[in-house]
């Protein structure tokens, strides 16, 4: 792995992406000068005092042309209205990155102020339901995949890892720079065109909280009365639709910013559903079973091995007797270890053959210590 070999580091925006990458990169290389502006003064004082940002910006002003290296990791829609202001600033040879979910929009402003020369897009693949810089981590980003996009884009479907590429298919010198920052930070560089970017997140990521969103609303509206749909709502159900509640605010400008893809991809969705809808009216069970077979072979060959653009749940449920004492002896069991719970709950609907309680954990390391810890004591867990 090659060194970085830019020095002086500008970040406008300081959250949970921006500061874990500023961490990632202080820890493998402390010598780096680390400049950061964000609206929220008292989170830049506490970067400071951490040792993460070295000096204090009060905007976007001429100690950025000291900068070799800046990233816009603000949300998407501020990011390309940065660029503009940014520009002035730019010394020789200087690079802007972004950190956004969507690209084609960033991408599109670069081509108009005339910015190819100084600009590769960037997408770090992992996240968390906590926000801020005060719950950003040093770690976060690694072993999660950091989709590089270069300004002139790429042949269509284009692909290339920075680290695997062949000679003809090298990446320019700017991308090869943004490709060691995410190596720096444990991260996987991979090199894609902005357009196909879109396409992958808008189909792995945009349209299954639409969908998670869109089951949520099919119960609300056709819930009774008495609510029993609420109520039953647990188990698989609950877990297909996790991501519901995420922040709209978000989700909603992220539709805004990748509207075409996304709509592409709920048109073929919508086209599926509408084949399976008459496969079930017309008791193909043929059909129906070819339909859950193929979605499961290939849903088991997806790695885990990775993050991705979903933030996994490190869950599992424990068969325990309802009785009292027995919430508390399993805490204390897992509290001796140090192990840290994030919410533990009674399972009410165990159709799936899951456990009568549920614990969920920040961390996969904290689950799998949580797994050995029980199942040295006996506990029947689920999933294995």
């Amino acid at each position: 792995m090659e060194q970085m070999t830019d020095t002086t580091i500008a970040f406008i925006g300081l959250g949970l992406i921006g500061g874990s990458i500023a961490r990632g990169i202080k820890r493998a290389r402390p010598d780096i000068h680390i400049m950061a502006y964000m609206r929220t003064r008292s989170k830049l004082e506490q970067a400071r005092q951490d040792g993460i940002v070295d000096e204090i910006l009060d905007g976007v002003d001429s100690r950025l042309s000291r900068c070799d290296l800046i990233f816009l990791c603000t949300p998407v829609e501020y990011n390309a209205q940065y660029l503009a202001t940014i520009r002035p600033f730019l010394k020789q040879g200087a690079l802007i990155t972004d950190v956004g979910s969507t690209k084609t929009k960033i991408h599109e402003e670069i081509l108009s102020l005339g910015l190819e020369d100084c600009f590769v897009g960037g997408h770090p693949m992992a996240g968390s339901e906590k926000t801020g810089y005060e719950n950003s981590t040093d770690h976060l980003l690694e072993n999660a995949y950091y989709i590089i996009t270069p300004a002139r884009g790429l042949a269509p479907e284009g692909e290339a890892s920075g680290a695997s590429s062949s000679a003809a298919e090298s990446p320019s010198p700017n991308v090869q720079r943004i490709v060691r920052v995410a190596e720096t930070i444990g991260a996987i560089p991979i090199v894609l065109d902005y357009r196909e970017h879109d396409r992958i997140t808008a189909a792995i990521s945009h349209v299954p909280h639409l969908i998670a969103s869109g089951l949520v609303g099919l119960v609300r509206d056709n819930d009774s009365p008495r609510g029993l749909m609420k109520l039953l709502a647990a188990g698989g159900f609950k877990d297909i639709t996790r991501i519901a509640s995420s922040s709209p605010e978000m989700w909603s400008q992220i539709c805004m910013t990748n509207a075409r893809p996304i709509a592409d991809m709920l048109e073929r969705y919508i086209a599926s559903l509408s084949q399976i809808l008459a496969d079930v009216k017309e008791g193909r069970e043929d059909s129906i079973y070819r339909f859950f077979d193929a979605s499961r072979s290939y849903r088991n060959s997806i790695t885990d091995r990775a993050k991705g653009s979903l933030e996994p749940a490190y869950e599992f449920s424990v068969d325990i007797v309802d009785e009292p004492g027995s919430i508390s002896t399993l805490s204390v069991i897992l509290a001796a270890k140090g192990i840290s719970i994030k919410n533990i709950g009674i399972n009410n609907n165990r159709e799936l053959g899951e456990g009568a309680l549920k614990i969920s954990f920040y961390d996969k390391d904290s689950m799998e210590a949580a797994r050995r810890q029980l199942e040295k004591y006996k506990y029947e867990l689920s999933p294995r």
